[in-house]
């Protein structure tokens, strides 16, 4: 994560800021040298938009890099090593090169390492996405990233830091990608605009206001600064600054950590969501789904010798913790008189009670050998749901057994997610496609999917895909199986290609990847340290639930802002039309940046952030671009028009500088509430209230506090002459709302 000092600095020292900062020392230097502070000072207000916008930003990172840094440090594993004769428990940062370490049942291994002395099953699901525990012996290689299943051994360590093959895929992920944001990449082609023409219009504008005012530096200043931040949009920074940041802390009580800010609105906008089976809709847990008995065994026989084994044998297996949480029900009644732990090698565990016999659990090829034929079929058909195991009776304890007799079939599965299907469900509903990939095989991942509620889908093995065959059946396919780690970024790709805006979520190494590439990224905390530092949205709780959430926040979040920042845009479109007006017909700038405050606050700013703020669960539609200039635009025109009407009366009728300039404020300020009205339908209690409140304020200021925003007092003409304007404002706005309106529906825009 960014240090504290580059988030300050990242966010202080941005384009926009400097102009400002450029402004206001201008503003302040007249009034030290026209020896008026006091109207400088009030002149000065709008760095306060600025200072605003700059803590939010400052804080928002600040917040997140302090959670995920917190939440690495409880994740850090510790390792067992030999040093010195002795056993001692050090951290990833001091494990040096051979090293001896000590790797037990339920460990996470940290770093490459060869196996010296011992025997272990281990998990690499977390690398390869597959399930199926690997057996490693003696001078095998332990990946970093596995989970050891059973067993214990001793072993060398082969590599550490950024040579472990963890870190050589992570390295891969060690570059910026841009972020997928429509709000984003809208706002910057906006600004981008603005960044090109602000210098030269507010040169040339400079130049012609201190002609007209005979050559009067302050006056020319303060008619240029005005322009300026009117163009300027610094709300518009603001408003999505904000509006992002309330949508973090509302995600953080469903315990959702944002990592990047603007993946909100990118998961609200996907259309395709690709999940990774183990640790997404899957616990990364084994659950007993049933014991079904063989022949004429009794069901309750069965149960007890079963709840007998699970007292009397300690094994930490993800198999065996399974038929435990299900069958340790009664105290044990039998006495044990020896075991024979699990192993990978004989794949089955046994037991010898003194009076009741022998009984195994295990796989059944393993546990019946020869015998094994004649209940094949049976346990084939079992097997392509579920991981089958079969419990056995003998007379004797025998590592080599043989005539048993069949008892059971114990059906184990992965535990599914309780929010699984409800939430792949919502995604459907919601028109978002839903992909499952996987480093499982294909039988397993079809049936985790069916039991998700995603039935009827296509399935394929990539293990042996060409990139052509992968990139053909990308969109063809809704499950891919035996996929590897770059295959799943090849597949996000292609998705990508075709135009599709797309997340992933994952928690092992082995989606790191895929979790990079993709549009909005999600990691479960549960997972992998790779996965979390890699992934836009960290699901604290490893709750899979939270992610409809979130699409609902994304889903407010774009709209309330579309929707408020066409408010700030009309600001800016009038001021840049203004602006050329002013120099075309070397004219005097309408305003002084203290009446621009007083209208954008209670047309523009105080009720972009309210109206940001609602709840709204419309889908996204349109181009956003597009509608929000659009929405402005028959405002903003209104603006021109009555500012025009308004010059020319003051040209011809030789109407007072003052009276022209008050009037032209009323005018542009009732403008502006004439397009809240529009955008605050349907009315509710806030809105209401909200418009109420601003155009009292509005009123208030400008005839009780007129004096403090350089307006005159009031006349019957002033009245007479903006209320005239005033309705035929409303005739202009409603007039070229009509034209956009035609001209969204023949573009077949939706407004």
């Amino acid at each position: 994560t960014k240090s504290i000092k580059q988030i300050i600095h990242d966010n202080t020292f941005t384009y926009f800021n400097m102009i400002n900062i450029f402004l206001l020392i201008i503003v302040l230097i007249n009034g030290i040298v026209g020896n008026e502070i006091l109207y400088s000072l009030k002149n000065s207000l709008f760095i306060g938009v600025i200072v605003c916008n700059t803590i939010i930003g400052i804080a928002q990172e600040i917040i997140s890099k302090k959670t995920i840094d917190r939440l690495s440090v409880l994740s850090e594993s510790k390792v067992n090593t030999v040093r010195n004769g002795k056993m001692v428990n050090l951290s990833i940062n001091e494990i040096v090169l051979d090293d001896v370490v000590l790797l037990n049942i339920g460990n996470q291994v940290v770093t490459d390492t060869i196996i010296i002395d011992g025997e272990v099953e281990v998990n690499e699901s977390f690398i390869t996405g597959e399930e199926e525990p690997i057996i490693k012996k003696s001078g095998d290689m332990i990946l970093s990233g596995s989970f050891i299943t059973s067993g214990k051994c001793y072993g060398k360590v082969e590599h550490i830091g950024k040579d472990n093959y963890i870190s050589s895929i992570s390295s891969e992920v060690k570059y910026i990608k841009k972020v997928n944001s429509i709000i984003l990449k809208t706002f910057n082609q906006i600004l981008k605009v603005i960044s090109v023409i602000i210098i030269p219009l507010g040169i040339a504008l400079f130049y012609m206001q201190f002609i007209i005012s005979n050559n009067n530096f302050t006056t020319a200043t303060f008619a240029t600064v005005a322009a300026l931040i009117g163009m300027i949009p610094e709300g518009l920074i603001l408003l999505t600054s904000s509006v992002m940041a309330v949508s973090v802390i509302r995600l953080s009580k469903y315990n959702v950590l944002v990592q990047q800010l603007y993946c909100i609105e990118t998961l609200a906008r996907v259309d395709i969501i690709c999940l990774d089976k183990t640790g997404t809709i899957t616990e990364g847990k084994m659950e007993l789904y049933d014991v079904i008995t063989y022949k004429n065994n009794s069901s309750d026989y069965v149960d007890n010798i079963i709840n007998e084994i699970s007292y009397s044998i300690e094994d930490e297996s993800a198999t065996f913790l399974a038929i435990k949480e299900k069958y340790i029900i009664d105290k044990n009644k039998y006495e044990t008189k020896k075991t024979i732990p699990f192993s990978s090698k004989r794949k089955f565990l046994a037991i010898e009670f003194e009076k009741e016999g022998s009984f195994y659990i295990g796989a059944p090829e393993f546990v019946l050998k020869n015998d094994f034929k004649q209940i094949k079929e049976e346990v084939s058909e079992y097997q392509k749901d579920y991981r089958v195991l079969v419990l056995a009776k003998g007379k004797e304890l025998s590592e080599e057994p043989s005539k048993l007799e069949v008892l059971a079939f114990i059906l184990i599965r992965d535990k599914i997610r309780k929010e699984a299907a409800s939430t792949i469900k919502y995604f459907k509903d919601e028109d978002v496609s839903v992909k499952i990939i996987s480093g499982d095989n294909l039988t397993t991942v079809m049936s985790i999917a069916s039991r998700s509620g995603l039935d009827n889908l296509k399935g394929i093995d990539t293990s042996n895909l060409t990139d052509k065959e992968l990139e053909k059946y990308a969109l063809e396919y809704d499950i891919f199986a035996r996929v590897s780690p770059e295959d799943k970024r090849k597949l996000i790709k292609v998705l990508q290609k075709n135009k599709h805006v797309v997340a992933m979520t994952g928690d092992g190494v082995n989606d790191v990847l895929a979790l990079k590439e993709a549009d909005c990224s999600i990691a479960m905390a549960s997972g992998s340290e790779a996965a979390r530092n890699v992934s836009q949205l960290v699901l604290l709780d490893s709750n899979f639930d939270s992610l409809p959430k979130v699409l609902l926040e994304g889903r407010r979040t774009i709209n309330n802002i579309g929707r408020s920042s066409s408010l700030l845009l009309m600001k800016t479109i009038y001021t840049i039309i203004l602006i050329i007006i002013s120099i075309v017909a070397s004219t005097k700038y309408f305003f002084v940046p203290i009446q621009l405050t007083l209208i954008t606050a209670f047309t523009i700013g105080i009720p972009s952030f309210v109206l940001a703020l609602e709840p709204n669960k419309e889908r996204v539609k349109g181009n956003f671009l597009f509608k929000i200039i659009s929405r402005s635009l028959p405002a903003a025109l209104t603006v021109v028009f009555n500012i025009s009407v308004i010059s020319l009366l003051e040209y011809y009728y030789s109407v007072p500088v003052a009276t022209a300039n008050c009037i032209i404020v009323f005018l542009t300020g009732a403008t502006g509430f004439i397009y809240l009205f529009k955008l605050s339908k349907p009315f509710n209690k806030v809105r209401i209230a909200m418009y109420t409140i601003l155009l009292s304020g509005f009123l208030y200021s400008g005839i009780v506090l007129h004096s403090f925003f350089d307006l005159p007092v009031l006349t019957f003409d002033i009245v007479l002459v903006t209320s005239l304007l005033i309705i035929c404002s409303l005739f202009v706005f409603e007039k070229l709302d009509k034209v956009v309106t035609f001209v969204l529906v023949k573009t077949k825009n939706e407004i």
